[in-house]
């Protein structure tokens, strides 16, 4: 039996890291994946929670850090860095889909161009800091979990997932903000908006802790794995174990 000290459950197997793609991991992958185009479509949207202005994609990006937790934390770093970079693409499709969708001519009946442009219309900055924030933010997450899983030997998963969250949500609020509107909104206001963004981030994936502690163990138990990234080439740019 592998005992699972993270959460204080039993696998009956252990498999390495990258051995297969299962139903279930399709499925966290899937859900990644949505979280992450979803988010980035609806931040379009100004609103208003707590009196703070913040971007709608807060409702559901935050949620693909807790699957990337999830994925990292069962199945290891190398099939995370995987999954991150489909995201990666799978949001360059989505985007390049709206801006082709936005150019082409519309019907002569159709009186929605103007909103549809102004909606979806995304500016080159917006989009080169957005996927800039994605890749650093996601990657130093996943990096994070799976070097504390080690150092701590697989004890206290909310000590790794709350730790690579604030890490992680800190330098993509940076990113994201800083390449996206340096030099057009004022000095303060452009750091009040960074810790908005970081602790609202932060705060999310901290109250979702006891989801991420059920939605780990019932893969552990299902699955049969609990990775540890010992081996692995923590490079982004690589794609082998």
């Amino acid at each position: 039996m592998l005992n699972n000290q993270s959460t204080g459950d039993s696998v009956s197997t252990t498999a390495p890291c990258g051995s297969g793609h299962s139903s279930w991991f399709v499925f966290i992958a899937c859900l990644f994946v949505t979280c992450l185009v979803t988010a980035n479509i609806i931040s379009v949207k100004l609103i208003v929670i707590f009196g703070w202005v913040l971007p709608a994609g807060i409702i559901i990006f935050p949620l693909s850090y807790i699957t990337a937790d999830i994925l990292t934390e069962v199945y290891g770093y190398a099939q995370a860095r995987r999954i991150i970079w489909l995201g990666f693409f799978c949001n360059l499709i989505a985007v390049a889909a709206i801006w082709l969708g936005k150019v082409a001519p519309p019907a002569s009946f159709w009186d929605g161009q103007t909103a549809y442009a102004q909606i979806l219309g995304y500016t080159p900055r917006i989009l080169a800091a957005s996927f800039a924030a994605y890749l650093v933010g996601e990657f130093l997450n996943a990096y994070i979990m799976a070097k504390m899983k080690m150092a701590t030997k697989g004890r206290w998963l909310w000590t790794r997932t709350i730790a690579s969250t604030l890490v992680g949500q800190a330098l993509d609020s940076l990113f994201f903000i800083t390449l996206a509107f340096w030099g057009t909104i004022p000095a303060g206001a452009l750091f009040l908006a960074i810790g908005m963004q970081w602790l609202a981030k932060s705060a999310y994936e901290a109250a979702a802790t006891p989801l991420t502690y059920a939605a780990v163990r019932f893969l552990k138990r299902r699955e049969g794995k609990d990775a540890y990234d010992r081996d692995t080439k923590f490079n982004p740019l690589s794609f082998r174990a």
